[in-house]
Parts: C-alpha cells; sequence; structure tokens
C-alpha cells in the first residue's frame, strides 16, 4: 500500500479523538482548514470536523510531503478575510514549519516540547504577528500553546 493510501490506526484513531476533544475544550476555532488528500489525514478530519461544524475545509494534494518551504507558499496565499487557520498534514515538513514561525518566540514549556520532537497528532498553536498572509516570514509567529497526544490521556493511547 502506497503510503498517501495508509489508514489511521487504532492509535491514530485515539489520538484523533483526543485532540478533538482538547480543541472542544479550548474553543479553538479556525475560520478555515486545510487537509493533505492522504487517506489518514481526511480520516483525521472526518473524527474532527464534527466539532468544528461549518468551518471551511480545503483538501489539497499539494500539502502531501509538503516542506516547511511549500506550507508557507500555501500559507501566503490565503485571503486576508481569513482569520485562523488549522493545517492537518505531514512531517517534516509541518513540524519545520512550526519551528521556524515561531523561532524562540512563546511559553517555555511549549518551545521546548516542540523542539524535542513534533509529535503525530500534535496541536501547535501559533499566534501570527502580520497583517496580511503574505506578510508570513520565519519569527513572525508566538508558540502559544503545543500540545501532544499523549498529553491529554496516556491510558487510551
Amino acid at each position: 500500500m502506497d503510503d498517501i493510501e495508509r489508514p489511521l490506526n487504532k492509535r491514530g484513531r485515539l489520538a484523533a479523538q483526543a485532540m478533538a476533544d482538547h480543541i472542544t475544550r479550548s474553543c479553538f476555532h479556525p475560520a478555515l482548514v486545510l487537509v493533505s488528500n492522504s487517506v489518514r489525514t481526511r480520516e483525521t478530519w472526518d473524527i474532527i470536523e464534527p466539532r468544528l461544524e461549518g468551518t471551511s475545509t480545503a483538501i489539497e494534494g499539494g500539502l502531501y510531503e509538503a516542506s516547511k518551504g511549500d506550507l508557507l507558499h500555501r500559507l501566503r496565499k490565503i485571503d486576508d478575510h481569513v482569520a485562523s487557520v488549522m493545517v492537518i498534514g505531514h512531517n517534516p515538513g509541518l513540524g519545520r514549519l512550526a519551528e521556524v514561525l515561531v523561532g524562540h518566540n512563546g511559553e517555555p514549556e511549549a518551545l521546548e516540547s516542540l523542539a524535542a520532537k513534533f509529535s503525530t497528532g500534535a496541536l501547535a498553536v501559533i499566534d501570527l504577528d502580520i497583517g496580511h498572509w503574505g506578510e508570513l516570514e520565519a519569527g513572525t509567529g508566538r508558540l502559544i500553546a503545543y500540545t501532544r497526544p499523549r498529553d491529554l490521556d496516556a491510558k487510551s493511547l
């Protein structure tokens, strides 16, 4: 089976459910969700989507195996009326993008965890100091929170 066709395993489904619960508790509601076209990212979105009902969604092939540069380029093209975005994608590109955007800006404990490893299923919440998506550059973000599935309920994972 090609990697793009690989579905979520049991642990992945549990992690996605734990993150969906966390997103609900955190009252995080992005204006747009960009989802890679891989089977497992679409399955992840299927678990999270009921918690974010009505959110605009785009499933994009360009997010599969995207580098941090590819992701940065894509984010710069977001319409300026979109206030926030969630990306459901893949490492290493997504983790590297988060690291580059925040640099050393953010909560120390969250920065330390992010620097150690961008875990599968993790959620990095980044506040951006930009007026337009086209201004997105390295260091323009501040890491507000970094949550891994195992931080939420280690017993079920």
